[in-house]
């Protein structure tokens, strides 16, 4: 089976995506208010009851060498807590929608379920921007206030940016990204600060590296199709 290489601009990867589409913010409070996801569900749509399920699920994110010694994180009514203590530096989770740039049109999906594992590096510069941005919003906050929260942070660096080497597996066959793209196809990303893509030669003809830049998390998110989720099953083909 052959699946449809979709733009990164097309698809939404949670989180750290997350959710990786970064589109064009509405044009008009009429096209707004006329979208499917223009404002918050209620919060108990965006958090999973069964808390050995979500751990279960964050651990999807990756191969089980890497997932069973990483530390997993579960969503609550005030952000992200550590549900298990991890060894191996790793982090796994299971982002929402709103881990995604706020000009996102599936902000606020509560459908969205994008299991991620990010290693040290990016644990430690990348996982602050994302419960910062799940806390906001599971507060109440709308996308203009949690847009200029992480401006200012990202100004008086209380966020940091991406550090070197910083990375994470979405490998899981469960993932939900969004509507269209649903479980899209196993990936590694990387973090890089700024617009990077001519950097590593992403988007180019032939090249395996897509870029989607976001300007409002001020950073450059690289991903890298593999061939297998992380059960190790074949993922689908990519039409050339």
């Amino acid at each position: 089976m052959k699946t449809k290489r979709m733009s990164p601009r097309t698809i939404a990867l949670s989180a750290f995506a997350l959710l990786v589409t970064l589109p064009a913010a509405r044009q008009a409070s009429g096209q707004e208010a006329k979208a499917p996801y223009a404002t918050m569900a209620p919060v108990d749509q965006y958090l999973i009851t069964d808390r050995d399920a979500e751990i279960a699920l964050a651990r999807t994110a990756a191969p089980k060498s890497i997932s069973d010694g990483a530390e997993v994180l579960v969503l609550g009514r005030d952000g992200y807590t550590t549900a298990v203590k991890g060894g191996n530096g790793f982090v796994c989770l299971v982002e929402r929608a709103f881990a995604a740039s706020t000009d996102f049109t599936e902000f606020w999906n509560p459908k969205n379920r994008s299991p991620i594992c990010l290693n040290a590096a990016a644990a430690r510069t990348h996982l602050p921007l994302e419960q910062m941005k799940a806390k906001l919003a599971l507060s109440g906050k709308a996308k203009a206030e949690i847009s200029q929260a992480v401006t200012s942070a990202l100004d008086k660096k209380e966020l940091p940016p991406p550090e070197p080497g910083a990375m994470c597996y979405m490998m899981s066959k469960q993932q939900y990204l969004n509507d269209e793209a649903k479980n899209w196809h196993p990936h590694l990303m990387w973090f890089i600060p700024g617009d990077a893509a001519k950097s590593w030669g992403a988007d180019l003809a032939a090249s395996p590296v897509m870029a989607a830049n976001d300007p409002e998390e001020r950073m450059t998110i690289m991903m890298v199709w593999v061939d297998h989720w992380s059960d190790g099953t074949p993922a689908p083909q990519a039409m050339q």
